[in-house]
């Protein structure tokens, strides 16, 4: 299990276990947070591509799908 604080997610870089089409590499590219601080929305982007993903943060926390950072 990865650990993950949501504080840091903006910027972080993360590799996906399992390579769909081509993308492998991502960076966290937006969150945004709610007045307590929970966060309502997390957007991931391919290196490669440039495609965006709206994710559950939480997912990265899977080491079984996702490694932090770029391997």
């Amino acid at each position: 299990m990865n650990k993950l604080h949501p504080k840091v997610l903006l910027h972080s870089k993360w590799t996906k276990v399992e390579v769909a089409n081509k993308e492998k590499h991502f960076m966290i590219t937006k969150v945004t947070f709610d007045e307590n601080q929970n966060v309502q929305e997390c957007i991931i982007e391919a290196v490669i591509s440039h495609n965006e993903y709206k994710i559950n943060w939480r997912d990265l926390k899977n080491s079984l799908v996702w490694k932090n950072g770029w391997q």
